[in-house]
This record gives C-alpha cells, structure tokens and sequence, in this order.
C-alpha cells in the first residue's frame, strides 16, 4: 500500500498553517496519489481514523479517513452544508498525543471533495464520519482539537500501554 510517514507533534508550527488547495489536474495526473495511500498507511498503522496532510508537514488540502469500508482519501474536502444541531463529544489526535477533550461539532454535515481519481464527489456525512471529517478538515485551517476542546485531560503513557495490553 503505502509507507509510513513521521507525524508532527504539537507545537509544531507546521500544524498551524492554512492548507494550499490543490489543482484538480494535478489530482487527475495522479501526482498525489502515492502521498494519499502513505498517509493512510501511517494513519492506519498509528490506529487513527483519520490524518490531515498538515499532520504530515505537508501543506496541502488532502484528509484520509479511515472508514468501516477502508481508507478513503479526500482531495480539497470542503463543507457545502452543516445541521442545524451540533452534539460534544470527546477527541484526540495523533498530533496532540495523551490529550482529550469534548468538542462540540455539527452532527452531520455535506462535504464536496475530489476522489484519488480526480472525480468530482459530495458525501453526506453524520456521527462519527462527521465528526473525523470536520477535526480533519480544522487541519486543514491550522486549527487543533485543543483550541477548541473544554474538559482538555491528559492521560499518562503507561495507561495507555494498560490498554493496549487488556486488548490482546
């Protein structure tokens, strides 16, 4: 598939940049094709369910979710429509490890974007899908979880190990 990628850590400045967009020819030549498999090997590798290419230092709008039918890479993801109603619910990052926090994000909402084959797509989206979409596409603004977040706790790195080990 793909080759793991380095993820920043906070406060990288790199994680605050707004994200160029990406020319939709350059997407059908398949120029980023091989970037957009990598973040998902790196993203699923790392257990995430989703990564921002900003988390990667690049700069650039490109988000992969991973999805219960795979990893789906996301070219210039833009929201066109959000609900009326938003729910909080808790969030971490792979940029911001040992942290989590509620945020408080739309419960669904319709986003426009270009597939790995250059193909013009809209995908409506609610729950959880929602919810990774939007914390991806904040990457993209340069916009943490954390600068959004209330109740922020850290959790120490042997607990996390702790749970590793009652998985197995």
């Amino acid at each position: 598939m793909g080759k793991n990628l380095e993820i920043l850590i906070n406060p990288d400045s790199r994680l605050r940049k707004k994200s160029t967009v990406l020319e939709a020819k350059d997407i059908e030549a398949g120029k980023y094709t091989q970037l957009g498999l990598d973040m998902c090997e790196t993203m699923l590798s790392s257990d995430g369910i989703g990564l921002a290419a900003p988390q990667i230092s690049q700069n650039i709008r490109l988000i992969t979710i991973n999805t219960k039918d795979g990893a789906l890479i996301m070219f210039n993801p833009k929201i066109v429509k959000k609900s009326l109603f938003k729910n909080w619910d808790e969030e971490g990052c792979l940029s911001v490890p040992y942290y989590f926090g509620e945020v408080r994000r739309y419960q669904s909402i319709t986003c426009q974007f270009i597939d790995e084959k250059g193909k013009p797509k809209k995908m409506r989206a609610s729950g959880l899908m929602a919810r990774v979409m939007q914390h991806e596409i904040d990457h993209l603004d340069g916009i943490l979880f954390i600068d959004k977040a209330k109740n922020l706790k850290k959790i120490d790195e042997g607990d996390i190990e702790e749970m590793g080990e009652r998985k197995k």
